[in-house]
This record gives C-alpha cells, structure tokens and sequence, in this order.
C-alpha cells in the first residue's frame, strides 16, 4: 500500500495560502492544483503517490497526516482568500531561544514572506516554534522584548462531567489547533450545580480527564495549575490570581493550561470552590492588568505606565464559553438565534426577550398560544437545548392547554442569561478588539473531528464542518453574516436548508458600539410626511464634518458637501451613526419624476424610501460587525416595509448586496443595479417603476468628474 501522506514544502504552503503559488509540489508524483486547493478552500484536489516504498505508516508518516487535517481544517475555516491573507499578516516569528545549538549548514531554502514562521506546521516541533497571533504589524527584530506579547483565548468548560470522551477528546483537539495557530489556552472547568460536598472533586477530576485529552493530541502538553486562585477570609468571597508569574508561564511554554475552579484562604491554608464565573472575571482582570491595588500615594503617571506595561504582556483577545445550550437563542423577529451581539447597542433588549420569554413560558397566562408556540419551536430547534434538558435538568414538558403556565424552563434561561452576563461583565475589562464566542462543546467536538478515512486522500466531494472557533481566530467573524435575511443563511456545517432550518448555534459577541438614529424611530417613525419637519445634515446634533470625513473615507472620493447638501437635505429620512462615526447610513424620501411633491396623500404614496450613502471607514471595513450593525438597523428597525438602493454593476461590494436583498435588477442603459428589500415589489408594476425611475435619476454629488459611482 503506497502512502497517501502529504508532504508540503515551507514555501509552497506560505504561496498557497496568499493564493499566488501557480502549483503546488506534494510527495513525490503528488500535485495540488490552485484551482482545487485555492477555491476558498471548499475542496482539495485527488492526491496521487506513485512510491511503491511507503508500505506502512510509520511516525512521520502520521505527523504528515495530522498536518494535512490540520491544514484541511483551517483552510475550511478561512471563508475568503482575503481572510487568509490577513490571518498571515498576523504571523510573527517566536523569539529566539536563550542557548541555540549551532545547526549543520543546510541547503539555502527560498525565502518565506515577511513575518512568517511555519515552524511546527512540517512535523513534531516544539510549541517555541508555532508563529504566534498578533493582531498589529511585525515590528522590527531590533530592541525586541524578551516577550513576545501573549495573545489569548480564555475558555470556560460548563459540566464537561456531562459529555462523553468523544467530545472531550474533540474539544482537547481544537484547543491543540489554537495553541498552533498562535493563540494561548486557559481554560477554566465549571462542574456546574452539583452537590457542594463534591463540587471541588468533580472539578479536579474534570480538570484532569481534560488534561489527559490534551495530552493525547500530538505535539500537544497540558499543564494544570493548583493553588492559582485565592480568597480574602474577610470581606467578599471573591477570588484573586495569587501569581501573575505562575499564571503565565506555562502559557509562554506552549501548554493548555487547565484551572479547576477552586481558591485558597489568604491566612489559612484551605481550599474552597468558587464561582466559575467569579473564577473567569479574576483571570481576565489579571490578564488584562487590572488586578492591581494601585497605592494612593504613588504618581498617577508611575500607576498608568506600571498598568501599561502589564497590558503589553498580554492581549486577551477572545472569551469563549463552552456550555451546552449554545448560543443564544432568538424569540423576536425572523432569526432564531444569535450570530452576533453587539453589546453596546443588544444587550438590554436581548435580556428583556429572555426574560420575557422565560416568564410567558413559566407563567403563560395570557400569553398567545401561538407565541408559546414559537418559542417551543425556537428550543426545540437547537438540539443542544434538547441536551441541555435531558441531561443537566429534567426533561421538558409540554404545555398542557389547561395549565399553560406548568413548565419548568428556568434553568435554559437562566444558563442563557449567565452567558450573557459573563460576557458583558469580561468584555467591559477588555479592549475594544476583543471578543467572546458562545457556543456548544457538541459544535466544536463535531467539526474538530479529523476526515473519515485519511490514509485514502481522494477527492474530497463536500466540505468539512467549519470549527467555529478556528474560523473566528482566522476571520475575527462569525460563521454567519448576523445581517444575512433568515432563508439566504442556507445549510450551516452541512445541516439541511428546510422550512424550519437548523441555525448556527454559536453567537459572536463584541463590546461593540453604540448605534445612534436620528430621529429615533422608536418616537418618530419614518414616513414620508412633512410633518415634523425633516431632519436636516446641517442639524446641531450630526457631526457634519466627520460625516463627510467618513463618506469620503468609504468611497475613496471628495464629496461636493453643498451640492450633496442641497439635493438631500429636504428629503432626508433619517440617519444612522454606528460608534464614533465608524460607519453610517443616509436614507431620503425620493419623488419619481414627474410627481410633485406637494405633500399630498396622492404624492405621500408615491415617494420611494432609498439609501443615498451606506458607508463604513476603511480601518473598519471587514471586521468588528460594523455594515452588519447598520444594514440590520436599516431593514429591522427604520424601515421594515422596504428600502431601494443602487450600486454599479462592477462593484465588488454588490455579492454582499445580492445576498440581503429581495431582489435585484440592472437598468438598461447604465452602469446601475438596482436593489431592494421591499416584499412583492415585483408585482406592483407602478411601485416598480417608481423605484427605478428613481434609481435612474439620482444626480451624483462627487467634487471630482470621475465617472458615476455609488
């Protein structure tokens, strides 16, 4: 049996991965052409091998396996060709050791592309050798630190007791990936509510079985730290790291490092459980420098320098919690969960749908039959809702329709609203760039899982599970658009696209931004009335010249300010502003022509609402959920019954267009397509009409004579 391992050369994987190599050498006769292996990494070619040597499969042999499934792995997780690329930008060499031994001179390799170290990818290295995430560009080598900033997930295991080997051993694997792919492990177990008496038990041999699985994984070490957490015996009963230094040392050696949820009294010796989440909350103040008593006395300026510096050390860019009810869950508007929260601007009104819901469901009198329905509908949708509460609590009953409100959900809610909350208590600690993942252990064990019969590489005819976590650390996304209308998300890791189609149960959260509308359509709807007096861009409360500042920004063109102001200003519809003018849209009432507007019920009805400028900075495009933010606040909240826009028909930005549209239709005789998110529009000819009569006759604003541009 000759072998199927791959053996890829340093520098045709840095090629291949920017998508430049024209093709790619593998062992011996086996080649991988760019079109199989570069299509956003959905298929890999037919691998052949011609060695009639290679009969078994010897250690090496296995060590090329494991890097073909990881390479399998995270080209599936890498949605774009441009993801890629920005995950390689982020590589950076790892510093050089203390006493290198002198190496035998080798034969001179070509080089590899600034910033990137490939090093364990090829074979069993040490962890010293993995590229390390950074999330900045690669400063110069000299005057280096003699740390290399840490980046780090820091994970929360929720009753690992509860799940089966094969989940363990699949979630122990992806932690493998991520120390490869540069990004530190802690992982805090949480036994959950258990009995007091062996709460502390169940915890440390949870944290062993995990370290053991940890251990198993090739080139992969775990390291479990007793005694790091410790408590006041007055006071609080809070816990503190006890050593900054033990915390993070075996972190810098490359080990999983694995924490039981226990503390130890200050004055006596004695070993308490704590809070799981208490236990998460003091390792990200630690890690985020925040853990210091500054002196009263001491120089505000030596405080600020000494708390820089211990934020230099780290960057803690992702929380994630690993719980089995997943995400969350949705119980208002057309999506049934979560993808992504922006904190900032969801967080109160989510806790309010999950409050509400919880009381409608446990106390349903006078609740509708048919939202009890939904919701029924939205938990037993989630299949790790169905674990949840089969395993953790008693089985879920049905509604009886003479007792609507006998129905224990608490503990699904209550385990949601802990996520919630320990989401928006660690981001608030962190930077804006952080993040926080809620998903399932179920979800990353499944599409952590290696490809069925990998001695065989034949073609591979669909594409593998996306790990959500992987793919967030490559894309800092989720694995769904969160303004991507319901029946356009389509099937996720492979579930059936049907009526009632299964979501991506991972929710992507971000401290986020604050989303300003004007006027605020919770007072003032959007309509085409003249009354009240329309807003207008020269209105005290807009930022004038930073709204030109990120129009110009966006579209990469000077705006002709008073001609733009003097087309839109009476006909404005409102304005969205997303954080500190990071992204924004301009929405006006359009008359087609040869209506007058005079304000009469007949011209009232003919008026289109249309999105004159959907702009985001360019430091913001792509990443942070910013379009996501302002589309969804578009279409769900300001105008619900439809919005029409247009957009060059070359312009690569309309695949984004096409997919959260309703339609789509490019004006004869121009550069234009036209889109619109308007129900049955289609079919009413004369509203048809008006809406490309209108597309037709926008008349740019732009300073320069460039030709039309949207």
């Amino acid at each position: 049996m000759s072998s199927r391992a791959l053996n890829w050369p340093r520098t045709s994987l840095a090629k291949l991965t920017v998508y430049q190599h024209p093709i790619a050498r593998c062992n011996d006769a086996a080649f991988i052409s760019p079109k199989t292996f570069c299509s956003r990494g959905h298929q890999i070619a037919e691998f052949s091998n011609t060695n009639p040597d290679h009969e078994g499969l010897g250690r090496r042999a296995k060590e090329k396996l494991l890097d073909r499934d990881f390479f399998l792995s995270l080209l599936n997780s890498a949605s774009t060709k441009r993801e890629a690329k920005q995950y390689l930008s982020r590589f950076k060499n790892s510093p050089p050791k203390a006493t290198p031994k002198p190496e035998a001179p080798k034969e001179q390799e070509p080089s590899l592309p600034s910033g990137v170290n490939l090093g364990s990818f090829y074979g069993s290295r040490a962890v010293h050798d993995s590229p390390v995430f950074r999330q900045t560009a690669t400063p110069a080598p000299q005057g280096q630190d003699p740390f290399e900033r840490l980046h780090l997930a820091l994970i929360k295991i929720t009753t690992p007791q509860l799940l089966d080997d094969s989940v363990i051993n699949g979630v122990a694997r992806t932690l493998s990936q991520l120390v490869r792919l540069g990004m530190a492990c802690c992982v805090v177990v949480d036994p959950g509510n258990v009995d007091s008496t062996i709460v502390r038990q169940t915890a440390i041999e949870q944290a062993n079985r995990l370290s053991a699985a940890v251990d198993g994984q090739p080139d992969s070490k775990s390291y479990r730290l007793d005694s790091l957490l410790e408590v006041s015996d007055e006071g609080p009963n809070r816990p503190t790291v006890s050593s900054r230094k033990r915390l993070l040392a075996p972190l810098r050696d490359g080990h999983v490092l694995i924490v039981a949820p226990v503390a130890y009294l200050e004055e006596n010796p004695k070993a308490v459980p704590v809070s799981a989440d208490d236990a998460v909350i003091a390792l990200t103040k630690e890690l985020a420098g925040l853990s210091t008593n500054p002196d009263p006395d001491e120089d505000p300026a030596v405080t600020a320098e000494r708390i820089g510096a211990l934020q230099k050390e780290v960057s803690l860019d992702r929380v994630i919690l690993l719980h089995p009810l997943g995400g969350i869950p949705a119980f208002r508007g057309p999506q049934e969960s979560h993808v992504f929260i922006n904190m900032e601007q969801e967080f109160n009104d989510i806790e309010k749908e999950l409050l509400e819901t919880e009381g409608s469901l446990c106390g349903g009198a006078g609740t509708a039959n048919a939202d009890l329905d939904a919701a029924y509908a939205i938990l037993d949708s989630n299949p790790f809702s169905k674990f949840a509460t089969e395993e953790v609590i008693s089985p879920l009953p049905k509604i009886p329709e003479q007792q609507p409100g006998a129905i224990t959900v608490e503990p699904i809610f209550d385990g949601h609203l802990q996520n919630l909350y320990l989401c928006q208590k660690t981001l608030a600690l962190l930077p804006a760039a952080a993040s926080a993942i809620i998903t399932s252990p179920e979800e990353v064990a499944n599409s952590s899982r290696p490809t069925e019969n990998t001695t065989k590489l034949s073609a591979v005819g669909t594409r593998r599970q996306r790990n959500p976590l992987i793919h967030n650390l490559l894309t800092d996304k989720p694995l769904l658009s969160s303004s991507l209308p319901p029946g356009r998300r389509g099937p996720v890791n492979g579930r059936p696209n049907v009526l009632n189609p299964l979501t991506s149960h991972t929710t992507f959260v971000k401290r986020g931004m604050p989303l300003t509308l004007l006027p605020n359509p919770h007072v003032q709807v959007w309509t085409a009335q003249h009354q009240p007096p329309r807003l207008q861009l020269n209105d005290p409360s807009i930022d004038l010249p930073r709204l030109v500042h990120l129009i110009e920004d966006s579209f990469d063109r000077k705006l002709d300010v008073q001609n733009y102001l003097d087309r839109v200003n009476d006909r404005i519809a409102g304005l969205i502003i997303a954080g500190e003018y990071e992204g924004g849209a301009i929405l006006t009432w359009e008359t087609p022509p040869g209506v007058v507007d005079d304000g009469s019920p007949e011209s009232v009805a003919r008026m289109v609402p249309y999105l004159d400028k959907f702009a985001v900075l360019k430091r913001s495009q792509g990443a942070g959920g910013v379009a996501d933010v302002v589309f969804n606040a578009m279409v769900r909240t300001c105008f619900p019954n439809g919005v029409c826009w247009r957009s060059r028909k070359d312009n690569p930005v309309n695949k984004w267009y096409f997919e959260r549209s309703a339609g789509t239709w490019k004006l004869a005789d121009s550069n234009w397509t036209m889109f619109w998110t308007t129900a049955g529009l289609p079919e009413d000819s004369q509203r048809f009409q008006d809406y490309e009569a209108v597309c037709r006759a926008i008349q740019p604003s732009w300073a320069d004579t460039k030709s039309v541009i949207d």
